[in-house]
């Protein structure tokens, strides 16, 4: 599956499939509405060059990974998926790459601040859960939060 760097003229389509990916998890529109600003993408924030997208063999995008800097860690910031696309292997091409990214740049774990709808995928993917940690979106919510190991590159 390609996987490319984000561009910033993608920020509009990528923070609304961010929307719907989410979305496809059945909250309603005030939880949607909440979340709203921490599923923005912006020009400026895809500019720093730490946001993926994955791609069909036609060029059309599937999904969106961003990581974020975490002291000598990295953050995956997001990851998601076109509803259509989930369950076919996005989400783990996209956390693949962003983990391979992570371990190019030094870190040697990748924290996950999951939703609970996609706590069971990152367990597949190796993430070990560390406890729960507070939602940057939801006030009083709180969320299961992993580490991924990274292997040296």
């Amino acid at each position: 599956m390609p996987i490319r760097v984000a561009r910033p003229d993608e920020a509009e389509a990528l923070t609304d499939l961010c929307l719907r990916s989410k979305a496809a998890w059945g909250y309603d529109a005030a939880f949607m509405a909440a979340s709203n600003a921490g599923l923005t993408l912006t020009p400026s924030r895809i500019a720093h060059g730490l946001v993926w997208v994955a791609e069909d063999s036609a060029g059309a995008v599937l999904g969106v990974a961003a990581l974020a800097p975490d002291g000598g860690a990295m953050e995956l910031d997001l990851l998601f998926v076109e509803p259509f696309s989930m369950r076919a292997g996005t989400g783990r091409a996209l956390l693949a790459h962003a983990a391979g990214a992570a371990a190019l740049a030094g870190a040697r774990h990748l924290t996950i601040l999951a939703d609970p709808n996609a706590a069971a995928f990152y367990e597949r993917c190796g993430a070990r859960r560390v406890g729960d940690a507070p939602s940057d979106a939801i006030p009083g919510r709180m969320l299961p939060l992993y580490v991924l190991d990274l292997a040296a590159p």
